[in-house]
């Protein structure tokens, strides 16, 4: 399986939770010989008030974590394909070729921290739904991640990220009578067209682009790209992401 990791934060069951997930896998699923979910549902000692892991413990769970994933690959039993942290528990997700030495990897992995409490399980999970629906990061999660990279990237070249530039979006649709649609919305909202692209030898839609001066604040511009979708979803197109320059004080 391809090693692709993605790390993103969502809300699971009314708790702000981490996620970690092999993304790489996911061309690949359902695996053939792999439709057994197997977890361990670790509680941390000493979470923040947010119910995350705390600067104190983040050695000792890497730790663990890295001790599971090493009796894993000694028995040979499956793929570590996840974990979902949040609430004070860590969850750490599996996907085997059988199970029935899923407890003797778990215990001799967890034999040396006595200190920590933890649950352990299996179920059929054939569709991989475990990891499709909850690990793997939904459309507007993309997004998310996307803006943070960029975001980060800005920053690693001395932007402050609150000095409003032009961010410069695109959009695709079906029809022209879609993307009009869709242009009166976003004109009413003082944006402005730079361009609209027509069908070519790469897609048979047509798009646009378009801007206004904005900040590319982390949840500045995540507020703004999930406007954007949203209002692209109901003019029936897709939203296709943002760019802008560096800015510097």
């Amino acid at each position: 399986m391809q090693e692709y990791w993605e790390l993103y934060m969502k809300t699971i069951d009314g708790n702000i939770a981490s996620v970690l997930v092999n993304a790489g896998i996911s061309a690949d699923l359902p695996s053939e010989d792999k439709f057994t979910m197997g977890f361990i549902k670790l509680t941390m000692q000493a979470p923040n008030d947010k119910g995350m892991i705390c600067e104190d413990e983040e050695a000792q769970l890497s730790f663990i974590e890295d001790k599971i994933e090493m009796e894993a690959l000694r028995y040979r039993i499956g793929n570590y394909v996840g974990k979902i942290t949040s609430n004070g528990v860590i969850t750490f997700i599996y996907y085997l070729k059988y199970d029935f030495e899923w407890p003797d990897v778990v215990q001799t992995a967890m034999k040396e921290f006595p200190e920590y409490s933890y649950e352990f399980g299996s179920k059929m999970d054939p569709q991989w739904e475990i990891y499709s629906k909850l690990l793997f990061p939904t459309p507007i999660e993309w997004q998310i991640i996307h803006n943070h990279k960029v975001c980060d990237n800005l920053k690693v070249n001395g932007d402050s990220l609150h000095l409003p530039r032009a961010i410069e979006h695109k959009a695709y649709f079906e029809t022209p009578q879609q993307r009009e649609k869709f242009v009166e919305h976003i004109e009413s909202e003082s944006f402005k067209i730079k361009e609209l692209m027509e069908p070519n030898e790469n897609t048979s839609m047509v798009g646009l682009s378009f801007y206004r001066q904005d900040k590319p604040f982390y949840y500045d511009i995540d507020a703004l790209t999930l406007h954007l979708i949203n209002l692209s979803i109901q003019c029936e197109g897709q939203y296709d992401g943002w760019e802008t320059s560096v800015v510097k004080i």
